[in-house]
Order: C-alpha cells, then structure tokens, then sequence
C-alpha cells in the first residue's frame, strides 16, 4: 500500500497533481476541504459539528477532522493507497493519522512536498485569480499572508516525517509532466 502526504503551498499544484498521481496509480485522493464539504453538504453528524465552528469562525477541532478521514478510509478499503491533501498541518495531527494508519496495518510512505518560489506561488495565483472568482486569489498581501501561515505551520510537519526518514522535497517549478515525472520518480522509489 502507498500513503503518501502532498504538500505545497496554496498555488503550488497539488491539487493538479495529486489528479495525475490518482490516475498513474490508483490512489484515492482525499482532501480535507472536499471532505468538509461533503460531511456539511450531507448534513452528517460530522458535517454538523463543523459547520457549527466554522458558523462561528473558529477552527475545526482535529477529532472532527480525524473522525471524517477514519470515515474516508474505512469507506474504501480496496484501495491500493491514499493521497491526504491539506492533512496534517500539525506534528498532533501528523501523530493521530500515523495512528490511523497502523491501524488499518499500513503507514504513510513518503511525505512529498512541493517547494515553489514565493514570486512563482503569487504570479500563478493571480492569474488563476483571473477565473477562480476568488477575492483573495487577486490580493498579493492575501496571497503572501497564506504562504507564510503554510510555511509557519508546515515546516514542522515535513520535519517530523523526515526524522523517519519519509519526507522528500521536489522541485515544483517546470510543466506539469516534468512536475509529475519528479514526484513519480519520488513514489517509486517509495513503494
């Protein structure tokens, strides 16, 4: 089984790539914000309780969060892996989906980060600003505000996975093939 975590900051390319990595090997992608959609949309009891933090403009605690990913995985057993994107975020929660993981006998392979240059992150935010209808994909201030929470928040996540040796930086920088093809490279060597 391939778990892999891929991280980035906002503009980075995830989301694009994390669609390639799915297609290449089967992975179930599973994003924390589709996931808060879908458990809010459905009126879960999950759904529920987040929207009763988010309501009120707070974050939502991790054992919510933690509760919808357990619901994502054991729903789909048969897969060959998983891709979490935007999860963990912090050492605790990096901690918790280890949990998760040995307990469905399995681990998280490989942390794969995309690392991008701060202008490169903004240039390509504001042009897709230009059609995602998103406000703050237009802001610059906006724009570097979230790299720098990404980084604040995500530097010790990468540290903790590579003390375990399972974290890899790849150039994010280039096509989206010769993106793909480095993290390609990166699971491989992985499996």
């Amino acid at each position: 089984m391939v778990n892999l975590i891929l991280f980035g900051p906002p503009g980075s390319g995830k989301g694009t790539q994390a669609k390639k990595l799915v297609e290449k090997y089967g992975l179930l992608h599973i994003s924390t914000g589709d996931l808060f959609r879908y458990e809010m949309g459905n009126d879960t009891p999950l759904g529920k309780k987040a929207k009763s933090f988010i309501e009120k403009g707070e974050l939502v605690p991790d054992e919510v969060t933690i509760g919808m990913l357990r619901n994502k995985v054991e729903a789909n057993p048969e897969v060959p892996g998983y891709i979490f994107d935007g999860f963990p975020r912090t050492i605790a929660q990096s901690q918790v989906l280890d949990e998760l993981m040995n307990e469905k006998n399995t681990s998280i392979s490989t942390l794969l980060m995309l690392e991008v240059p701060d202008v490169e992150i903004i240039n390509r935010i504001l042009e897709r600003g230009k059609t995602s209808g998103r406000a703050d994909d237009l802001d610059e201030n906006i724009i570097q505000n979230r790299i720098d929470v990404y980084k604040n928040e995500t530097t010790p996540v990468f540290d903790y996975y590579e003390a375990q040796q399972k974290a890899d930086k790849i150039d994010g920088v280039g096509s989206i093939e010769e993106i793909f093809d480095r993290l390609s490279t990166k699971v491989e060597e992985r499996m």
